[in-house]
Formats: C-alpha cells, sequence, structure tokens
C-alpha cells in the first residue's frame, strides 16, 4: 500500500514538472498553426499584444539610436539631436498601427521583423504564396521566459527571437521579441 502512494505521489510530481515546462511547445505549436492558418482569433489569445508593443517600441529605438550614434553626420548636428529625442515618439505610433494579428503571423511565418515604414499606409503585410522554411529553436531565458527563435534559411545569420512570458501556472503568451542585429 505504502509502495502504491509513493509512486502515485512519484507520477503526480513527474506529471507535474512535464506540464510546468512542457506547456511553451504546446503554446508555440499552437502560435505557429495559427500563424500559417491566418487564424486572428487564435492569435489574439496567444499575443499579449500590449507588451508586445511595448517590446518592439524599446527594440526598435535602440536600434534606431544605436544607428543615429555610429553616424557621425546625424550625432554632430543640431537636427539630428532633435531627430533622436523625438524618434521614440515616431517609433511608437508606427509600430501601434502596425503591430496586429496579421503582423505577427507574417512574423511567424516569414522570420521577418516588421517595418515601421510600412505603418504609413496602416496596411497589413501580404500573405506569401507558400511558406518558407523556416528554423525553429526553442530555449527557456528564465523560468517565467521562454524563447521561441525564427531563422530563414537564406539568412542563417538573422535569428527573430520572439519571447513567450508565464501567464499563471501553466499558461504562457506571446509578450515580447528580441530583434536581429542589425546588418
Amino acid at each position: 500500500m505504502k509502495g502504491l502512494i509513493k509512486g502515485v505521489a512519484v507520477l503526480a510530481v513527474v506529471a507535474f514538472l512535464a506540464a510546468y515546462f512542457g506547456t511553451p511547445i504546446l503554446t508555440v505549436n499552437a502560435l505557429v498553426t495559427a500563424a500559417k492558418a491566418g487564424d486572428e482569433a487564435a492569435l489574439e489569445r496567444l499575443v499579449d499584444f500590449p507588451a508586445f508593443r511595448d517590446s518592439l517600441k524599446d527594440e526598435l529605438t535602440a536600434r534606431l539610436m544605436a544607428e543615429a550614434q555610429a553616424d557621425p553626420a546625424v550625432r554632430n548636428s543640431g537636427l539630428g539631436g532633435l531627430g533622436m529625442m523625438l524618434a521614440p515618439m515616431l517609433v511608437g505610433g508606427a509600430v501601434d498601427a502596425l503591430v496586429n494579428a496579421p503582423t505577427i503571423a507574417a512574423m511567424v511565418r516569414t522570420a521577418d521583423t516588421p517595418d515601421p515604414a510600412d505603418a504609413a499606409g496602416a496596411r497589413t503585410p501580404e500573405p506569401e504564396g507558400e511558406d518558407k522554411d523556416i528554423r525553429q529553436s526553442y530555449a527557456y531565458r528564465d523560468l517565467n521566459t521562454f524563447v521561441l527563435g525564427l531563422t530563414d534559411p537564406d539568412r542563417p545569420d538573422e535569428k527573430l527571437k520572439l519571447l513567450l512570458k508565464r501567464q499563471g501556472l501553466f499558461g504562457w503568451k506571446l509578450s515580447g521579441v528580441d530583434l536581429p542585429d542589425a546588418a
């Protein structure tokens, strides 16, 4: 009888750990499936859009500032300084207009980041004729952050990292992005 109780307890612990550490893979599979199918309702459930937009704004602003600092003509001009002050506001408006379910689906299908220049027309990305063979990699950044790495075989040095954050004990949502280094 004691052996049965110990066996059930061990089985319960193993099942809990498998669910605790395995659920992000299920969420990633649901995200990829919804992106390929163009299922906007599923993407709405799987993505924390305010957190994702904030993360993308931070990434794009940091990239823009680094590029401006690297260019001596921008760095040493008064108008360049003004542009660097206004850049976060412009990036924020573009990201708010651009990031939606079709944009997330396009990112997952193509491993491409959205172009803030697309926000001028507030158009959504056109679906491609055939899906690319996007390579996926998985890793935990910490216990509450899971990274889905997406790499286009045509651009192996540019890995787009989508960050899923734990929501409760077993739930996960796409909540952030790490953009590949600028070429």
